[in-house]
C-alpha cells in the first residue's frame, strides 16, 4: 500500500511538473496568443491565412475559433460571459439592447481612445454608417457612455436581386429592374402567367420580413413616424402601417411571392435563386459569395426595393455586416486592439473582399470588388439599421408584426386584423415598462 501511495505521489508530481513546465515554456517563448471567436463559415479559410500573415509579421499568434450555426454561437458567447470566460475578441449577434447589456457588464472594451489616436486615423478607415452600428451617441436610450465599442470587419446592404436570363424569358429588359412597386406587381402577374417562381427569401427566419417591412415603412411614412411608433406615440393601427401590411397582400395576390415563402430558410432561398428557379430574391450582399459558390455562371444584379411613393426615400438595412469587440476583461487588450487595427487596414480588407466577396469596411478597398458587389456598396447611401435608431422595438412586438405578415401572405388574416393584434401587444409591453 505504501509503495502504491509513493508511486501515485510521484506520478502526480511528474504530471504537475509537466503542466508547469508547459506554462513556463510558453511564457518564456514571449509569444502572445489572441483568441477570436466567430460564426462566419465563409471567412474561415481567409481568417486562417491572415492569422499566418500576422504571426509572421509580429510574432503574435491569432487563433480563430469557428462556432456554427449562429444560434449556437450566440449561446456560447452568453454562457462564456456568465462564466467570465470570453475570448480576447468576439462578436455579438443580437439587437443593440443585447450589445449594451454586455457593455454595462464590463465585457466590452470602449475603443474610442484608440480610434481617435493620430487624428482619428483608424476611425477614418471606415464608412460612417458601418461604424455607427457599433457606436452609442450622446443621450442614447441604453444609458451607455457615448463612444465606439466595436470594429466593423465588413459592410452589408440588403436589397433585391433579379435573374437576368429569366427577365429575358418574361420579355423584360434584363438591364432594367423595376423602379416602382406598381412595376414590381406587374412583373408578378407575368411570373404567375408563365408559371415561374417569383420572389424567394428566408422569410421563415422572420427578421428578413421585418427588414422589408421597415424598408417600406420608411418609404411610406418616413423615419420620424417609424421612430414615433417605436416610442409608442403612433399606433400600429395608423393608416400608414395598414398600407405597409397591405403591400404583402398585394405581392401575394399578384403572383410575385414564391410558394412556401413563409416557411423558407434563407439557405433554401439562396439555392433556389442560384439554380435559376426564381426570378427575384431578397437578400444581403453576402449572397454574392454564396451564389458564386453555387452557380458561378449566374447572371443577376442588385437593386433597391421598388418604391411605393416619392414622398420619402427608400431606406434599406445596411451598415456593418460583421463586427468584432475586444473583451473588457482580456489580459491581451492591447494586443487584441493592435490586431483589429491591422485587420482593418486596406491590404487586409482588400484580401478579405477578394477571398470572400464581402464588402470591405475600409473605404479605400471598395474599388477592388466585382461589379454586382459594387452595386450593393453603392446602396450604402440609402442604408439605415435598427441599431442606429437610438430606440428599439420590444421583441414581442417585432415577432407579432412579422408573424402577422406571414399570416397575411397565407390568407389567414387581414392587414387590419394584424395591425390590431400588434398594437394590443405594444400596449401590453408599454404597460409593463411603466
Amino acid at each position: 500500500m505504501l509503495k502504491f501511495k509513493s508511486f501515485y505521489s510521484a506520478l502526480l508530481f511528474v504530471f504537475i511538473l509537466i503542466i508547469f513546465s508547459g506554462c513556463v515554456s510558453r511564457q518564456e517563448s514571449g509569444k502572445s496568443v489572441i483568441t477570436v471567436w466567430h460564426w462566419m463559415t465563409d471567412r474561415e479559410p481567409a481568417f486562417k491565412e491572415l492569422s499566418k500573415r500576422y504571426e509572421a509579421k509580429t510574432g503574435v499568434k491569432v487563433s480563430f475559433e469557428l462556432y456554427v450555426p449562429s444560434d449556437a454561437y450566440s449561446q456560447k458567447v452568453r454562457a462564456a460571459a456568465q462564466g467570465a470566460n470570453l475570448p480576447d475578441i468576439f462578436g455579438i449577434l443580437g439587437e443593440k439592447r443585447d450589445f449594451s447589456s454586455f457593455i454595462k457588464a464590463g465585457f466590452i472594451l470602449e475603443l474610442t481612445p484608440y480610434m481617435d489616436e493620430d487624428n482619428a486615423k483608424w476611425k477614418n478607415y471606415f464608412f460612417a454608417k458601418a461604424l455607427a452600428v457599433n457606436e452609442f451617441n450622446e443621450g442614447n436610450s441604453y444609458d451607455i457612455k457615448p463612444g465606439i465599442y466595436g470594429v466593423p470587419i465588413d459592410i452589408m446592404t440588403i436589397q433585391m436581386v433579379y435573374n437576368k436570363a429569366l427577365f429575358k424569358q418574361l420579355g423584360l429588359n434584363p438591364n432594367r429592374p423595376p423602379q416602382t412597386f406598381a412595376e414590381l406587381l406587374d412583373i408578378g402577374k407575368k411570373i404567375k402567367a408563365a408559371n415561374l417562381q417569383g420572389l424567394v427569401s428566408g422569410w421563415g427566419e422572420i427578421w428578413m420580413i421585418d427588414c422589408l417591412a421597415n424598408n417600406y415603412a420608411f418609404n411610406i411614412m418616413g423615419k420620424d413616424k417609424v421612430i414615433a411608433t417605436i416610442k409608442g406615440e403612433v399606433p400600429y393601427t395608423d393608416p400608414d402601417w395598414i398600407k405597409v401590411l397591405s403591400l404583402f397582400k398585394d405581392m401575394q395576390e399578384s403572383g410575385l411571392l414564391a410558394s412556401g415563402l413563409v416557411t423558407m430558410v434563407n439557405k433554401t432561398a439562396e439555392q433556389l435563386f442560384a439554380n435559376e428557379r426564381a426570378v427575384f430574391a431578397f437578400n444581403g450582399s453576402w449572397c454574392v459569395n454564396v451564389y458564386k459558390e453555387m452557380n458561378p455562371k449566374l447572371e443577376y444584379d442588385a437593386f433597391l426595393p421598388p418604391k411605393v411613393t416619392d414622398k420619402y426615400p427608400m431606406a434599406i438595412w445596411g451598415g456593418a455586416g460583421s463586427s468584432f469587440m475586444v473583451s473588457g476583461r482580456s489580459k491581451n487588450k492591447e494586443e487584441a486592439v493592435k490586431f483589429l487595427r491591422w485587420l482593418t487596414e486596406a491590404p487586409q480588407q482588400a484580401y478579405l473582399a477578394e477571398a470572400t466577396n464581402n464588402l470591405p469596411a475600409n473605404k479605400e478597398s471598395i474599388n477592388k470588388i466585382p461589379q454586382v458587389l459594387a452595386n450593393f456598396a453603392r446602396a450604402m447611401d440609402s442604408a439605415t439599421h435598427p441599431r442606429v435608431w437610438g430606440v428599439s422595438e420590444f421583441s414581442p412586438v417585432i415577432e407579432a408584426l412579422d408573424k402577422g405578415i406571414q399570416s397575411i401572405i397565407i390568407g389567414e388574416k387581414t392587414p387590419e386584423e394584424v395591425a390590431g393584434e400588434v398594437q394590443r401587444i405594444k400596449e401590453r409591453e408599454l404597460k409593463k415598462r411603466r
